[in-house]
């Protein structure tokens, strides 16, 4: 089952929806692309349990 949310582009500022799959556990970090401008960002993705979501941070790859 995948949890959808979403992440803010490091690059233009565009938000971008995304999914996570929990079964790859509470904390993961990949790399996709924006939806708008095409750069890669680096997810950093994290469960949290207070709010019963996950939490992204994203920033350019370099």
């Amino acid at each position: 089952m995948q949890a959808e949310t979403g992440f803010q582009c490091a690059g233009c500022g565009e938000w971008n929806e995304t999914s996570v799959d929990p079964s790859a556990g509470s904390r993961q970090s990949y790399v996709e692309d924006c939806q708008v401008c095409c750069k890669p960002n680096l997810l950093q993705i994290a469960w949290d349990s207070h709010s019963a979501r996950y939490r992204i941070l994203a920033e350019l790859e370099s």
